[in-house]
């Protein structure tokens, strides 16, 4: 194919090993892969946390840097998108179908399954369910999402280096080492991460859709039948892909932005409203009251509790980190134009409110079910456990179809931006990449996410996903180093240091 790079056929060589593997003997996979997870979980734990909360400073540092006013594009650039459909967009890759699947699921697990610190179903319990909720998918992840985009959008628009990962380590390593064996290693590393990130949420998306499907309407519950909704997205996804980054995925991230935000009013307004205000009141003032607390703790006395924050939050952080190439290149795709401060307060702080407001929402919904002894998620699997909650509330028929259409979207919105990404990383960081390479790494995910679905070797995807982390994370760091590097040299932020006022 033309324009494509040696990192195309390296990543899709490794891609399909993996895949392969997990086909053969998705038992051994699987148990091969989680027993590495769970040493890197246990042994650089202290890791995992340090470098996310370093990351945090340095990004809430910039906001109030001499680097605050550098614009992401040149002297005269403008943002090429509105700030709804920027904050829709980002919000759409960042997060996603996650949020469907866990806002409901994520707080009855910390409040009555396994508790972080306080007795199972106790109000201590609840409280901090909703607390360590808006921990996880707070700023520490967008953090790392931003720093990523950040870097790459200074040096693919201020700098006009090629929209690569490795291109933003040309300030620290120079441009030989970084066109050569290295440079591919680590554009490879993200291309991997891309791919299975994307595939094991395809298949887990479509298995939400064909469990709601059932859930509904009676439909079958097959893996034949999850084929059929996954070939009908990808079919999708290839479309809006093809349209462009301007149009497809532009205007489906607006749309399912309304369409969560009717769902979310629609759940405030006949769901549990006070108890729903209230505790997002007090879990915001937990959130913040006891931040540094959670942002180091890892219980190193106690190994019940340790075992809770590897399985929970070092597992969020190491997931994090390996969907930021995905997210990370595609945000800053989308962001030419803006001043590092504007980014950084867009990126920080609008998701991570979303987010508090979505689990506060459907959190605090299926918390009161169960407190009032209503067992709305046990008797569920994880991908109909939001379902099973809005069932046991007016109109919880229509939340469920339009719970649907927002899975749907997200579906398609993730699997559209994957394919962008992935066509950047794979033509040498073409902005806009051929249509027939977004095609071809479209499909690709597609075939990984079915195949992987029907051999059972989904946790295998994951766990390599986490041990792809652990590299990764080093490139993160680095990534800020270099920012700072060649940011120091740009005349806006030498003048800022000249004349501080």
């Amino acid at each position: 194919m033309k324009n494509v790079t040696i990192v195309f056929w390296i990543s899709l060589a490794i891609c399909l090993a993996m895949v392969a593997w997990g086909v053969v003997g998705p038992e051994n996979f699987q148990a091969q892969t989680g027993s590495l997870t769970s040493w890197i979980s246990s042994t650089f734990g202290w890791y995992y946390l340090a470098s996310v909360f370093i990351i945090l400073v340095f990004c809430l540092y910039l906001i109030f840097s001499r680097f605050a006013d550098i614009k992401l594009g040149k002297a005269g650039d403008d943002p090429e998108f509105s700030l709804i459909s920027w904050f829709a967009m980002l919000f759409s890759a960042g997060m996603g179908m996650g949020l469907v699947f866990w806002t409901t699921a994520e707080p009855i697990s910390h409040a009555f399954i396994s508790a972080p610190r306080s007795e199972l179903g106790s109000n201590e319990a609840v409280r901090e369910a909703m607390q360590f909720s808006f921990f996880h998918w707070g700023i520490h992840a967008w953090a790392i999402y931003g720093l990523v985009a950040l870097s790459l959008a200074y040096a693919k628009f201020h700098n006009g280096s090629p929209g690569l990962i490795s291109a933003t380590l040309i300030p620290l390593f120079g441009q030989k080492r970084m066109s050569g064996w290295l440079g591919k290693l680590i554009d490879t590393l993200a291309v991997f991460a891309t791919v299975i990130g994307v595939a094991s949420t395809l298949g887990f998306g479509s298995a939400q859709i064909n469990e709601g499907l059932s859930f509904l309407f009676g439909t079958p519950n097959t893996f034949a039948f999850q084929l059929l909704i996954l070939a009908v997205a990808t079919l999708l996804f290839i479309i809006s892909a093809w349209s462009g980054i301007g149009r497809g995925i532009k205007y489906l991230s607006n749309i399912n932005m309304v369409l969560a935000f009717i769902l979310l009013g629609m759940l405030l307004v006949v769901g549990p409203t006070l108890y729903i205000m209230n505790m997002f009141t007090d879990s915001l003032g937990g959130y913040f009251s006891n931040f540094l607390s959670m942002s180091f703790n890892l219980e190193p006395l106690n190994s019940d509790r340790r075992a809770w924050v590897d399985g929970w939050t070092v597992f969020y952080w190491a997931w994090w980190i390996s969907w930021a190439p995905f997210v990370g290149i595609f945000i800053a795709r989308i962001s030419r134009g803006r001043t590092v401060r504007e980014f950084m307060l867009g990126v920080l702080v609008v998701p991570s409110l979303v987010c508090f407001i979505f689990f506060a929402v459907f959190g605090v919904s299926a918390l009161d079910l169960q407190q009032k002894g209503i067992d709305a998620i046990s008797d569920y699997s994880l991908e109909t456990a939001t379902f099973g909650v809005l069932q046991h509330y007016p109109l919880g028929t229509a939340m469920s179809i339009l719970t649907l259409f927002v899975v749907a979207i997200f579906f398609i919105t993730s699997a559209d931006s994957a394919t962008f990404v992935l066509g950047m990383q794979t033509t040498g960081g073409l902005l806009n990449p051929p249509n027939l390479v977004k095609i071809t790494w479209g499909l690709i995910q597609s075939a990984v996410a079915a195949i992987v679905v029907y051999s059972g070797g989904t946790q295998g995807l994951q766990n390599s996903l986490i041990i792809a982390a652990l590299p990764f994370s080093i490139v993160v760091l680095l990534m800020g180093a270099a920012f700072l590097k060649a940011a120091s040299q740009d005349p806006v932020a030498v003048k800022r240091k000249k004349n501080p006022m």
